[in-house]
């Protein structure tokens, strides 16, 4: 009778991540990634954490894949949630310290844990990768590593990416280089191996892998739970989506997170200037600096 009863009970388990994760996904049978923009200065230099721009770019990256369909929510939150349970990744690309829209109210943090374990990817830019250190032990167990204020590293600087480890989310990334806003010595998970260094950037070494753990600002972690997540500190300006390497990293990033399969060639992610300029957010100007009396 026990025997019977496990087994049924490991079948309707694997029914249910059947339904919820399918194996086989195609244009008739589309995975769904969320994308979602936290909220955006009126008053800013143009691209600066324009998030709401960088998700419509995201938005046509990832609709050259026809397996997925993308739902694009520009507000920080779906205002309908059923789209959390549909979606086999979801994306935040917002500010960060506590001001990420899932902890507000801190029942969307819950929520969000809750679809971590049942599978669903996670992907955090830029400050999205910085977190309350109340929150730190939880917020590393769903993204790997993170950002803590004080114990982490920021700041802008030039590097030069060439050198990227054999991973799925690496094929077909091409060398870039870029003056870009980094968030560095993330704290990750006592579970390194879990944990795969994809970019790494410093002030004293670049974009060399001679930085080390301290200078890692993009990778992939296999959660435990048969999650992934995907983490890129980068993106600090809407140009950097001008570099294929960066577009390619975070087209291969997300598809990963929904658990698909990357072409050996990485998959599609061409993007013209004028429909990387289409879709920059506009901004009013910064009110002048008054001179100190």
């Amino acid at each position: 009778m026990n025997f019977r009863l496990t087994l049924l009970q490991l079948l309707f388990s694997s029914a249910v991540l059947w339904t919820l994760f399918p194996a086989n996904a195609s244009a008739t049978n589309p995975v769904e990634v969320l994308l979602i923009a936290g909220e955006i200065l009126k008053k800013d230099t143009p691209g600066h954490h324009d998030y709401i721009g960088g998700v419509k770019c995201l938005d046509l990256l990832l609709k050259q894949s026809p397996q997925v369909k993308t739902t694009v929510v520009e507000t920080g939150w779906p205002s309908d949630e059923a789209v959390l349970d549909r979606c086999r990744s979801i994306v935040f690309y917002m500010d960060g310290g506590g001001k990420q829209s899932f902890f507000q109210p801190t029942s969307r943090w819950e929520r969000i844990q809750q679809l971590a374990k049942k599978g669903t990817g996670i992907v955090l830019i830029h400050q999205a990768v910085d977190f309350p250190e109340e929150f730190a032990e939880q917020a590393k167990a769903l993204a790997g590593g993170i950002y803590v204020t004080k114990l982490s590293g920021r700041g802008h600087w030039d590097s030069k990416h060439v050198d990227f480890p054999k991973h799925p989310i690496t094929r077909g990334v091409e060398p870039w280089e870029i003056n870009d806003g980094w968030l560095n010595k993330l704290l990750f998970v006592p579970q390194f191996d879990r944990i795969t260094p994809l970019v790494w950037s410093g002030k004293e070494y670049g974009g060399s892998r001679a930085g080390l753990d301290k200078d890692i600002v993009s990778f992939a972690y296999e959660r435990p739970d048969g999650g992934r997540s995907f983490s890129f500190s980068g993106l600090d300006a809407h140009s950097a989506w001008s570099r294929q390497g960066v577009r390619q990293l975070m087209v291969n990033g997300i598809l990963w997170s929904a658990g698909l399969e990357i072409p050996s060639e990485g998959s599609p992610c061409k993007m013209s200037d004028a429909e990387l300029a289409a879709v920059q957010t506009p901004r009013e100007p910064k009110d002048p600096v008054k001179p100190k009396q």
